[in-house]
């Protein structure tokens, strides 16, 4: 009888974090006692490896078995220390001589007679390991798609308790697979949604392709049926794809949540659409317990959150988007866990200019008073709406527009100029903690990254006019991304110019 230690992985939030599983085996009574926060999915894992070591023809200890899960002060949650909890014991009493546990960390759910499960996770637990200079790690063959996608580290694959005992002791190495040549992009590639199908809409177009070559926010005014949902799902497909790191995040954040993405296409940016009636803990996260779940705004990350009818959100989910609009992170305090979780995303929201929504040009059929226009433009705040750069309003195309459809540009030519603008920024940019325009800190920005003369002395005169600082820092942004799609070296006036109106002054909702 001893001491064995192997490596575990459990859920913090939307990450993995390492744990270090200590089984003693001693003399006394026969009894197990699990120790270090462990919730009641840990501490009935000692039934689930019992019955699992018997199952595969070995023997469960009749001493006093203790296991120790550390860092203590962790709370432990999840069934995935099943397995690792079953080698300790096998180490522990003998049953694995002569087999070093120190670089391989073990994830998976144990049934009673030894067959290996898939937990949640698993993807984000495998990159905690990774991050902690683990060489192998071991997991069930359930979760062999999921981490085909990491490179870094060598992945083994099993069926069975057995299978992993057989590996360990070099009897049967060839019962497993190996994951080989990772890729995050193994799934066939998605269709995106075209840019040729929009009829007309040429500023809404624009908008689209500033928001996409700057990492600028966009909202959009406009009646019913004129456009906006149309624009806003085409945004993803103009963004660069993602690189290897931030897919592994999407898809780590997209398997705890148990919403993997069917097409497999982790390279292309997310697209969140929550409907108008989710609560502010579906948009924001929640946390159950010791289990966090991530919410609309955290499984946008990387990616775009669109909200449609953005003033039918409640009040308390629409003023909770505040935080994440400048840092990039929703914070979350509970009794049960407190922390942060990503949540770096494009927002585009859409509303009507009123409840009836057809108070549009004169608004001579609009039907609702003046004062439940007021109340219903209010439901979007003042502070809310000062973080979103772009704020268009958007009309019916007039029919010569609508009748000249064939020469449309495409998602991919525009997207070739998104790319182009964005390589200029990442150019100019270079070793500063920002790549995109919407990302300057607004002292750098005043100081470092202004105008030319002329540009300057029109910025200047919205500024004096303004009461709002923020407002003309914002516009300085966009011009910058203006200039970038242009191949300019600075913004100049006409691209103050465009800024302005991409910023929307003097329209019902944005002024």
């Amino acid at each position: 009888m001893g001491l064995a230690k192997v490596n575990g992985v459990v859920l913090s939030g939307v990450s993995g974090a390492m744990v270090r599983v200590e089984v003693d085996i001693s003399d006394g009574l026969p009894s197990v006692g699990v120790v270090g926060l462990p919730d009641t999915s840990v501490t009935e894992s000692r039934s689930r490896a019992r019955c699992a070591i018997d199952g595969i023809g070995k023997v469960w200890p009749n001493r006093r078995i203790t296991i120790s899960l550390s860092p203590a002060e962790v709370r432990k949650n999840g069934a995935g220390l099943d397995l690792p909890i079953a080698i300790g014991v096998l180490a522990a009493s003998g049953q694995l001589p002569e087999v070093d546990l120190r670089s391989t960390a073990f994830i998976g759910e144990l049934g009673l007679d030894g067959q290996l499960r898939a937990t949640r996770g698993a993807l984000a637990g495998a990159l905690a390991a990774r991050r902690a200079g683990i060489d192998r790690i071991v997991v069930p063959s359930a979760s062999a798609t999921e981490m085909s996608r990491l490179p870094g580290i060598q992945v083994t694959i099993a069926d069975h308790l057995a299978q992993v005992v057989a590996v360990l002791t070099g009897e049967c190495p060839d019962a497993v697979s190996l994951a080989s040549e990772p890729s995050v992009d193994d799934g066939p590639p998605r269709e995106r949604p075209d840019l040729r199908d929009v009829r007309g809409h040429a500023q809404g177009r624009l908008a689209l392709e500033v928001a996409a070559a700057g990492g600028h926010h966009l909202a959009m005014i406009g009646p019913p049926g004129v456009g906006k949902t149309l624009l806003a799902e085409r945004l993803p497909g103009l963004l660069p794809d993602l690189d290897d790191e931030a897919a592994l995040e999407v898809a780590a954040v997209h398997g705890i949540a148990g919403m993997p993405r069917a097409d497999g296409d982790y390279r292309l940016p997310p697209l969140g659409a929550p409907h108008h009636s989710a609560s502010a803990a579906a948009l924001l996260g929640s946390v159950h317990g010791s289990r966090v779940a991530p919410g609309a705004v955290t499984l946008a990350h990387h990616g775009v959150l669109f909200l449609d009818e953005a003033p039918e959100f409640a009040r308390p989910a629409l003023e909770g988007l505040r935080q994440p609009l400048e840092s990039g992170w929703i914070v979350l305090s509970r009794s049960g866990w407190s922390g942060r979780l990503p949540a770096r995303f494009q927002f585009v929201m859409a509303a009507n200019p009123c409840p009836c929504g057809q108070r549009a040009g004169r608004g001579v059929e609009c039907s609702c008073p003046p004062s439940v226009v007021r109340r219903y433009a209010a439901r979007l705040s003042g502070p809310l709406m000062d973080r979103v750069d772009i704020r268009i309003a958007l009309a019916r195309p007039g029919d010569a527009e609508l009748a000249v459809t064939a020469d449309a540009e495409p998602t991919e030519q525009v997207r070739a100029r998104v790319q182009l603008a964005r390589q200029r920024s990442a150019r100019r940019f270079a070793g500063l903690p920002w790549q995109v325009n919407s990302a300057i800190p607004a002292g750098e920005l005043r100081r470092t990254w202004r105008p030319d003369a002329q540009g300057a002395e029109l910025l200047h005169s919205v500024e004096r006019r303004s009461a709002n600082l923020r407002g003309p820092d914002r516009i300085l942004r966009m011009a910058w991304t203006v200039a970038d799609l242009a191949g300019r070296d600075r913004p100049g006036l006409d691209d103050i110019a465009v800024a302005l109106g991409l910023r929307g002054a003097g329209t019902s909702w944005t002024s």
